[in-house]
């Protein structure tokens, strides 16, 4: 275990989400698979749809689509019944293969990601990792960040602690696997509302991104793409969730991290805790 004596004073480790924080900028990898897997039932679903519960164990996204009512009579017009929870496995069974070919294929660091990186080795930051994926499906994924230079300290993936998000537990296995504490010393970053909650549950600092993640739901060309005007309509949709979320602040990519950090260490200097 880590030595805290040691440690910085400032925070300690930051633990990032995947998809939309730091590769697929826009998150796109989970989507088309949630829409295919209804598909197979007659279930349309669309892409707005499968987006609303970003961020969660991919079983529990899928529990929580079939709870919303459109996509509930759908379901029922389509199979003759109401959902079941024998739906939601045979739905993730009908998800898993698809989106590991899928995660595979969206797998583009974000800009700033390696320079971000460096910045946390540098000043001795502990860089830890959580995702709604399985590691089956993480596994191409982590294969492809370290092919492009990017390889957190520590990775924990939905399916190997008792919850996903909006549950703390991956926050709190990537303090114990890395040795730091307190909560109040680490910085959870992602682009999603159970990425917020995650760390408002865990007590650390909880900031999302906006521009790069599900909630804009564009690609890097598109949205470089757009009138500065619509990029700051977009932008403030998404800030507005986040912040409404719990968020301690929103930034607009990982690029902005570095900066945030400084005014989050003046925040701890100052006896300021989340």
């Amino acid at each position: 275990m880590t030595n805290t004596s040691t440690e910085p004073s400032g925070l300690k480790m930051v633990i990032f989400d995947w998809a939309g924080t730091t590769v697929d900028f826009g998150c796109f990898a989970p989507v088309a698979t949630f829409i295919a897997a209804f598909a197979d039932k007659g279930v349309t679903i669309s892409p707005a749809e499968a987006r609303g519960p970003m961020g969660l164990h991919k079983q529990d996204h899928i529990r929580t689509l079939l709870q919303n009512d459109g996509i509930g009579q759908r379901w029922q017009e389509a199979t003759g019944q109401d959902w079941t929870e024998a739906d939601v496995e045979d739905l993730y069974k009908r998800f898993t293969p698809r989106q590991v070919k899928e995660a595979a294929r969206f797998t583009d660091l974000i800009p700033g990601v390696l320079e971000t990186q460096q910045y946390l080795r540098d000043k001795g930051i502990k860089i830890g990792s959580s995702t709604g994926y399985p590691r089956a499906v993480m596994e191409p994924v982590l294969k492809a960040a370290r092919e492009q230079g990017y390889q957190p300290d520590h990775v924990l993936c939905a399916d190997e602690v008792p919850a996903g998000r909006p549950a703390p537990w991956m926050i709190f296995e990537n303090m114990q696997a890395l040795g730091v504490y307190p909560p109040s010393h680490v910085l959870k970053v992602g682009d999603t509302v159970p990425d917020i909650s995650a760390g408002l549950n865990a007590g650390t600092w909880s900031v999302g991104f906006a521009d790069s993640g599900s909630e804009v739901g564009l690609t890097l060309e598109e949205w470089t793409a757009l009138p500065t005007e619509k990029q700051n309509e977009r932008r403030k949709l998404a800030t507005d969730k986040l912040r409404a979320a719990g968020a301690h602040d929103v930034i607009h990519t990982i690029k902005e991290l570095p900066k945030l950090i400084e005014k989050i260490n003046q925040k701890l200097a100052a006896g300021e805790r989340p």
